[in-house]
């Protein structure tokens, strides 16, 4: 058996170095916020999973005292991530989420308790520290002072940062499907309604038919996983 092309294997799969590109510009991002605001403190940015199923969608966080250096000699470095179904909104959105999480860093070194209920409902101190960072801040039923936008001054103000970023942004991630278990199975409902799991590849494969009512089975969507539900 002949060895596979490395040219199938990298080139026509892997986009050159666009992760990398993309970190990149987001920490330059980051550098042009502290620089602004140098009480703000490093951070280690990653891009990774933002999907809820419930909840609506997670764009990023901030995760206090994740990494340590590598020489065990230093201070802790918070972690920021930047969720990949959020780059489909685009580099402005993008920003509006780096300088959200910059608000709750900023909280971290001052020592300011900004949310509470793990974290998901931000009080009236955080709505002052994203009004310092230059956010508009609007206040959530649920979530509080938590709906954040650019105001066109500090848009203007991060033009080169926000213009990298949008440079950068090649790809996103797709959300979680709805129903998909940890093994990558999805649920599918007849007319019944049945409900069976099955691989993705298998539905797009073709037609699984109910012999009870004779409707195909078809990926669950969020109103029929609601109805469930509540059944």
């Amino acid at each position: 058996m002949s060895e596979p092309s490395s040219a199938v294997l990298t080139l026509n799969r892997q986009p050159a170095a666009g992760a990398a590109i993309l970190v990149a510009a987001l920490e330059d991002a980051w550098t042009a916020i502290r620089e602004q605001h140098p009480a703000i403190p490093a951070v280690q940015i990653l891009v990774g999973q933002g999907s809820r199923q419930r909840g609506g969608p997670l764009l990023g966080y901030l995760a206090p005292d994740r990494w340590q250096p590598a020489a065990h000699d230093g201070e802790l470095v918070h972690e920021l991530v930047i969720a990949g179904e959020g780059l489909a909104l685009g580099a402005d959105d993008v920003f509006t989420t780096l300088l959200h999480e910059a608000a709750h860093a900023l909280a971290v070194a001052r020592a300011v308790s900004d949310t509470s209920r793990d974290g998901r409902y931000h009080n009236a101190r955080y709505r002052q520290l994203a009004d310092e960072l230059g956010l508009n801040v609007q206040r959530d039923p649920a979530l509080g002072w938590s709906i954040t936008t650019l105001r066109p001054t500090t848009r203007a103000q991060y033009a080169d940062a926000i213009a990298a970023i949008a440079a950068a942004i090649t790809l996103h991630r797709l959300p979680e499907p709805i129903g998909c278990s940890r093994r990558g199975l999805r649920l599918a409902v007849c007319g019944c309604p049945r409900r069976i799991r099955v691989a993705p590849a298998t539905l797009r494969a073709g037609t699984i038919t109910c012999e009870l009512c004779g409707q195909p089975f078809r990926a669950q969507t969020a109103d029929q996983g609601e109805r469930g539900q509540a059944s």
